[in-house]
């Protein structure tokens, strides 16, 4: 089993293709690029923490692309999930819906939230803090990195349009290799 997480995903939302430099050419392009991708990394068995803003819509357009994603997932709520509170939304979809979260993958402590926070607990050793909100590109996490703040950005526009894992995110912070690894850890069809 493997760790993912990501942010921002924004599925039928035609105004953050523009907002955010996205390469497609409308809403529907992108749902299919970010449900391939998604599939195309992630298995059955693997954990997914979504760190805010699924979707702008409601609870069945909400359900409807959820219920095509692998893995078992996890939500951050972020600012444009109202879809969650809806009566109407399966919530099962979702082992847990929350505002925060701590956990622990292998040694290394997250704290997830989707908004970036300035100090987290575990801030002065070694706990990483996932976020997304911002649409940020790769640069802002090699930033990051390079002030040695263990702050990450795990949304799409930041990793290629796809999850990143907990592996990844290790090995950006903390080995010596030249760049993240790469390579297709899953595949599963919904």
């Amino acid at each position: 089993m493997a760790v993912y997480f990501t942010a921002d995903l924004h599925f039928f939302h035609e105004n953050v293709i523009r907002f955010a430099n996205r390469p497609f050419r409308g809403a529907e392009e992108m749902n299919a690029a970010l449900i391939q991708n998604w599939n195309n990394r992630v298995s059955a068995g693997d954990e997914v923490y979504i760190l805010g803003d699924v979707t702008l819509k409601g609870a069945g357009r909400a359900a409807e692309v959820l219920s095509q994603l692998c893995g078992k997932k996890y939500l951050i709520r972020g600012n444009h999930d109202k879809f969650a509170d809806q009566a109407s939304f399966p919530k099962e979809l979702f082992v847990w819906i929350r505002d925060y979260a701590e956990i622990t993958v292998g040694n290394t402590p997250f704290v997830l939230f989707h908004y970036p926070i300035g100090e987290w607990n575990g801030f002065y050793r070694g706990a990483v803090h996932l976020h997304g909100h911002q649409h940020n590109h790769r640069d802002y996490n090699e930033k990051n990195r390079g002030e040695g703040l263990l702050r990450y950005d795990v949304g799409v526009d930041a990793n290629g349009m796809a999850p990143v894992s907990a592996a990844e995110i290790e090995a950006f912070f903390f080995s010596d290799l030249e760049s993240r690894p790469s390579g297709q850890a899953g595949g599963c069809t919904t």
